[in-house]
């Protein structure tokens, strides 16, 4: 087991109370500022207990526990059958969870999830929030992480909800036309610091999506441009930002969601683009910015002229595997976008999904439709051999590493 339980959370609650926290066009004017773009990030001494280089930690966990780190859910999803499918969960009969109860606890030592991502259904108050984040990270002998999408813009969780009183961080797209990478800079790094302050470190931001298409229903305003240049150097501004707090980064929806007319939230949608020329457009910010995040979410596109499976890029082990990992060099973690999505559901059984994004090369799977038949499905296919301990033994480690390297 990973020993990383109440007394370490206990421990990391008290030392936050005394951390301060304070395109296409080669000639964009763009104001790079050194001073922003290198700055260091600082590791504080209390750290989650776990270690890359610590093969123990990983040895001593059983099958069962290494399947559940792969899995990041909402925390509706270790309650009972009520919440069994997310259709149910965001329901509006069906209030949010806000805060970690018996049977969730009971649940968890079933399936010992390795984190749990957070909505606006989940937070309330400040004090409720940081109590709730707590109890996450200690609910089982083994910690989990705390995530969430907090662009800013549009996409918040926190800052919209008036009981915080968060500063409203502008649309990227906004922040972009400014041709600043300090106000890229000061977006990271103010959502990093309030992220921070409640437990809450890894940010599925920022988005490196180009905005090229102008009837893209989904983009829009979430891109800081449809210049590749630009958008590459806010990208790493906006990381910046995010590491000076200790809060991962997420770079997404690769290979990028920028040219598409429909939304994978509710069903297929297709990219036509070959491999080329998506290098020069939509690949370019992500590529520019692998050495500097800490994961890349994988959109369900469809790219019918740069893969021959006919899956969505998620599930793609020609996309993930051959062009991100082993021409692109990216070996950090790799997460699908959220497997409950219209352009997985319609298409695929919860069980069968999670399989093939684990096969095509992810190592979390995100809020799965069913989680109980997910989680089931990655178990069997490991007890079978389908999927072998070296291949589960890999991602997890990833995980454990991005869990070790958090500063508290």
């Amino acid at each position: 087991m990973i020993r990383l339980n109440s007394k370490l959370s206990k421990w990391i609650l008290f030392a936050f109370t005394v951390v301060i926290l304070c395109s296409c066009d080669e000639k964009s004017d763009i104001d790079t500022n050194e001073n922003v773009s290198n700055i260091d990030d600082t590791e504080s001494e209390i750290t989650y207990q776990v270690s890359s280089n610590d093969n123990s930690i990983l040895d001593s966990m059983t099958t069962e526990e290494k399947v559940g780190q792969l899995f990041f859910i909402r925390p509706e999803q270790l309650i009972d059958d009520s919440y069994v499918n997310d259709e149910a969960i965001v329901a509006e009969e069906n209030e949010g969870v806000f805060s970690v109860s018996d049977q969730m606890r009971k649940m968890y030592a079933q399936y010992p999830v390795g984190g749990f991502t957070l909505f606006a259904k989940n937070i309330d108050t400040p004090s409720q929030l940081s109590q709730f984040t707590s109890d996450l990270i200690s609910i089982g002998t083994t910690d989990t992480i705390i995530t969430v999408d907090e662009e800013g813009g549009i996409v918040t969780r926190l800052a919209q909800n008036p009981a915080f009183g968060l500063p409203l961080i502008d649309d990227m797209e906004n922040i972009g036309s400014t041709n600043d990478v300090t106000n890229a800079y000061a977006a990271g790094d103010t959502i990093g610091g309030y992220l921070a302050d409640y437990n809450i470190f890894w940010n599925f931001a920022p988005d490196a999506d180009l905005n090229t298409n102008p009837n893209n229903i989904v983009i829009g305003s979430r891109s800081f441009g449809s210049d590749p240049i630009l958008c590459s150097k806010m990208v790493r501004s906006y990381i910046d930002g995010l590491h000076a707090h200790g809060v991962k980064s997420t770079l997404k929806h690769f290979p990028g969601h920028g040219d598409t007319t429909d939304d994978t939230h509710s069903g297929y949608v297709s990219v036509e683009k070959t491999w080329e020329e998506l290098k020069q457009t939509e690949i370019f910010p992500f590529a520019e910015n692998l050495d500097a995040t800490d994961a890349v979410m994988i959109a369900h596109i469809t790219l019918p002229n740069v893969t021959s499976d006919g899956l969505p890029a998620s599930m793609s082990h020609e996309l993930i595997t051959g062009k991100l990992r082993d021409e692109l060099g990216f070996d950090g973690v790799v997460i699908c976008d959220s497997l409950a999505m219209g352009a997985v559901t319609e298409n695929y059984a919860s069980d069968e999904a999670a399989v093939l994004a684990f096969e095509a090369g992810c190592d979390v799977l995100l809020t799965p439709q069913n989680f109980y038949e997910a989680y089931k499905g990655i178990l069997n296919a490991v007890n079978s051999g389908e999927i072998t301990q070296e291949r589960l033994d890999e991602s997890v480690a990833r995980i454990l590493e991005i869990k070790g390297n958090i500063i508290n």
